[in-house]
């Protein structure tokens, strides 16, 4: 077996899992999620949710990765503990379910890049995502979209995903930095910052277990928990860094491009009068490309917003393909390259009943959020808090200067409060897809 990469820099580490972290769940699915839970009602539970929750899981996965230095499946082997190599086996399960119908989204990107400078969609943005969403032509760009991540991922740690985060990252904020500033500057943009920024506490509190479940799973899509993710990217750091800084940077670097992405599609929905509370996955495409027909340089906005979109796609993509290479690799005396390619054929296949019908595609999704990210969480959560224990401990606290009072608070965090929210979460979610009047674990026919 040949000798384990490891990030050349730091930097690197943070900002390949921010680029992990910064994809499609940020720009597609954050404003789209918290239009369809009520704006800032969303976002006040949101970002609970990701500070309260997700920064001490984060540290729980970074915690596995880093102290094994294997892949999300084979640490726990190595930690000793091999009965738990399912948790793994699960976050692998899930983050490559996800990437199968995450592709097609991101080929709906590549397309959308190409009507943009046409101004293919400005007459009938409903009709143009219909057209675009489904058939050989949504088949064609999952492939091409697929194409790309896997040839990031065949050059490597260093050479393809920490060059290509680095340049990713800062070009996404950058970017949508420049687009939230545009916005600001529309008439009406004032009306998308109140549906933002200001909730209905009343609204919020009769609606709350609708809302957790889908809060919590953003924030575990955003923060690529549950997936594998976070745990082999931490395999790959060859210092005693401290996790805790680099998790809370990672954490709020994250957050702030979610918000972001708020500042960007709402002022733009408001200042031309368009209902944001739409649902579905090609909402946020319908409405932002409606938009985009009727304000000054429509066309330049439009290419310059699909583009950062599917940056932040890619950055992500490549992370849960990683992944599943990582592991073949770390146990199979096989190249990194052709191992990519063909783990890429597979989430092809697995993706064409997204490519065929968004029916199917809004059912992986579902699937993903309310069941597989929850479960997954929640047993590396019971993991790290009550087998490793000490381990996690004291791992935790490498590079930090921090003492044992910190890191008790972090581990009961982990054993008690993080896993009752995981648990409280995962039984809402389980109600909706299996209790509901018409639920929604069945697959579209």
């Amino acid at each position: 077996m040949s000798e384990r990469e490891t990030w050349a820099t730091r930097a690197g580490f943070i900002l390949a899992a921010v680029g992990s972290a910064v994809g499609l769940g940020n720009i597609w699915q954050f404003p789209f999620k918290t239009a369809q839970f009520g704006g800032a009602s969303f976002l006040v539970v949101y970002l609970i949710a990701v500070f309260g929750i997700g920064l001490p899981a984060i540290l729980a996965e970074f915690v596995i990765g880093r102290r094994a230095k294997l892949n999300a499946i084979s640490a726990f082997g190595r930690l000793g503990h091999g009965k738990w190599r399912f948790v793994g086996a699960l976050g692998l399960l899930t983050g490559f379910w996800i990437l199968s119908y995450y592709s097609v989204v991101g080929g709906w990107v590549i397309r959308y890049i190409w009507g943009s400078l046409q101004g293919a969609y400005f007459s009938d943005p409903t009709a143009y995502f219909g057209a675009i969403s489904t058939g050989v032509d949504a088949v064609a760009l999952h492939a091409v979209f697929m194409f790309l991540v896997v040839v990031i991922v065949a050059l490597g740690i260093k050479d393809g995903i920490e060059k290509a985060t680095k340049v990713m990252v800062p070009s996404i904020i950058i970017i949508m930095l420049g687009l939230a500033a545009y916005g600001a500057t529309l008439s009406g943009a004032t009306a998308g910052y109140d549906y933002f920024l200001s909730p209905d506490f009343g609204a919020l509190m009769a609606n709350l277990g609708e809302i957790v479940p889908f809060a919590v799973g953003q924030a575990f899509f955003s923060l690529s928990l549950g997936m594998g993710a976070m745990i082999t990217y931490a395999s790959y750091i060859n210092r005693d860094d401290s996790l805790v800084a680099d998790g809370s940077t990672i954490v709020v670097l994250n957050t702030f491009v979610g918000v972001l992405a708020g500042f960007v599609v709402f002022p733009l929905l408001f200042a031309q009068g368009i209902d944001p509370n739409t649902s579905g996955p090609g909402a946020v495409f319908v409405s932002v490309a409606g938009a985009f027909a009727n304000i000054p340089a429509g066309r330049i906005v439009g290419l310059v917003f699909f583009l950062v979109v599917l940056i932040a796609a890619l950055s992500s993509a490549i992370s849960l393909l990683e992944v599943v290479v990582s592991y073949v690799i770390d146990n199979h005396d096989v190249g990194r390259a052709p191992t990519a390619a063909a783990i890429g054929v597979s989430l092809f296949v697995l993706g064409l009943p997204s490519a065929l019908d968004t029916a199917w595609l809004g059912w992986f999704d579902t699937l993903a959020y309310q069941l597989l990210l929850p479960v997954s969480v929640l047993l590396v959560l019971l993991f790290v808090g009550w087998v490793l224990g000490g381990e996690a401990l004291s791992e935790v606290l490498k590079g930090t200067g921090l003492g044992n009072g910190f890191g008790l608070t972090w581990l009961w965090m982990v054993r008690v409060v993080v896993v009752i929210a995981v648990l409280g979460t995962l039984w809402l979610g389980i109600q909706t897809l299996f209790l509901g009047p018409e639920p929604a674990i069945v697959p579209p026919l």
